[in-house]
């Protein structure tokens, strides 16, 4: 055991590189730190507050949700449950919804789901889900082996068994999926945490096809995209497919902690008592949330705004690549963007904390940009004053 008396050890475990910045408030687009420096904050809590901080419609319905019942256990009915869950069948392709707490849960739930599909259809063999290079699905021991990423599984080996991965974007290593063995694929239509990549259409209409040809589940991961962050309520509405199960969780709840898996009907109704639970998944503060949210996003307008907005700033992030020799390539969807740099990515989102703008990477040399979805012209136009000043700040420097 090393020796740790010198060292003052936090008491928070350190499972985060978090950079030097104490963040006490926030409402809209901005928050402050402790000493009460304001930032335009265009991470959105990870693409999680697409409302933009404390939005008015959530936090009023969340502020009286306290006065009544927080927690109740799913072994009773929750009459929100049944509301959310409604709503969100009647805007996608599904039929039922399942409640957890996390991105992370309700992907764990989509592979239980497929594993007890495969089982209950009589596949005895089909065990296996298929991935995608570059993917990620989260952090727990199962979602982990998902993710398709060397550096995700370092130090965690060996992982849970059962999966596969095929190269993203990739038409000719579609045709060798394995019938036999493979119960479901699982998908990003937009890769985030692999570097803001977007799936092409006629691939995944490919991938689709050929998994209705193979029976073989179609699981699209939406944790990130979701909730009109790419450009429509889900992301799959633009790739011209239905998948048998989609997963839900970051701009679901505004901030508030919630995750939920939707599937048809005729694969849900795999999932019987004691096959799956949450002692903390739909519960009622989460569903007032989510509630709030979704009927803020479908609400008239608001997609078609976000979409106007976005097409501006991706058509003004677009015109850096020809100004400037750092930006290599410019790529997203909606407000789930991603700029290639030709060198470090940390390095500008350093530079833009000193000027007030919270940015994220997504990979070492990309840039990742997440707005909330209400932002203004006004602010998309400040960001960009304050990207090309670091832009051409780091340049100089070179």
């Amino acid at each position: 055991m090393p020796d740790l008396s010198a060292q003052k050890i936090s008491p928070v475990m350190e499972t985060y590189g978090r950079f030097p910045i104490t963040l006490v408030k926030g409402k809209g687009s901005y928050v402050w730190d402790e000493q009460g420096n304001k930032y335009l904050d265009y991470t959105s809590g990870i693409a999680t507050c697409n409302l933009g901080h404390l939005p008015e419609a959530v936090s009023e319905k969340l502020k009286n949700q306290l006065d009544h019942l927080w927690h109740c256990s799913n072994l009773y009915h929750i009459p929100s449950q049944n509301e959310l869950a409604e709503k969100l069948t009647s805007l996608s392709c599904h039929d039922q919804v399942f409640f957890c707490n996390s991105g992370a849960e309700a992907n764990e739930a989509a592979v239980k789901l497929a594993k007890k599909y495969a089982k209950d259809q009589g596949y005895t063999n089909k065990t296996d889900i298929v991935t995608f290079t570059d993917s990620f699905h989260g952090r727990t021991g199962t979602t982990m082996a998902a993710t398709a990423q060397q550096k995700i599984h370092e130090g965690f080996t060996p992982l849970t068994p059962g999966f596969s991965y095929l190269p993203f974007n990739d038409q000719e290593a579609l045709l060798t999926l394995d019938e036999q063995k493979t119960c479901a694929v699982m998908l990003e239509l937009v890769q985030g945490e692999g570097g803001v990549r977007p799936a092409d259409v006629s691939w995944v209409k490919q991938l689709s096809r050929i998994c209705k040809e193979k029976d073989i589940l179609l699981i699209i991961d939406e944790v990130q995209t979701g909730i009109g962050r790419t450009g429509t309520l889900f992301a799959y509405e633009q790739f011209g497919i239905k998948p048998d199960v989609m997963t839900l969780a970051k701009g679901l709840g505004s901030g508030v902690p919630v995750g939920a898996m939707l599937a048809k009907e005729s694969v849900g109704q795999s999932f019987k008592p004691g096959t799956h639970g949450s002692t903390f998944g739909g519960n009622p503060l989460a569903m007032t949330a989510a509630l709030a949210t979704i009927e803020t996003v479908e609400a008239s307008g608001f997609l078609k705004y976000a979409e106007k907005q976005s097409h501006y700033l991706f058509d003004e992030l677009k015109k850096l690549e020809t100004q400037f020799s750092l930006v290599k390539e410019v790529r997203g969807k909606g407000f789930l963007l991603g700029m290639e740099l030709n060198g470090d990515a940390k390095h500008i989102v350093k530079a833009l904390h000193g000027k007030g703008i919270l940015s994220l990477i997504a990979g070492p040399a990309v840039l990742r940009v997440l707005p909330p979805l209400n932002t203004t012209e006004d602010e998309i136009n400040h960001f960009l004053s304050l990207l090309k000043d670091v832009l051409n700040e780091q340049e100089d420097a070179s």
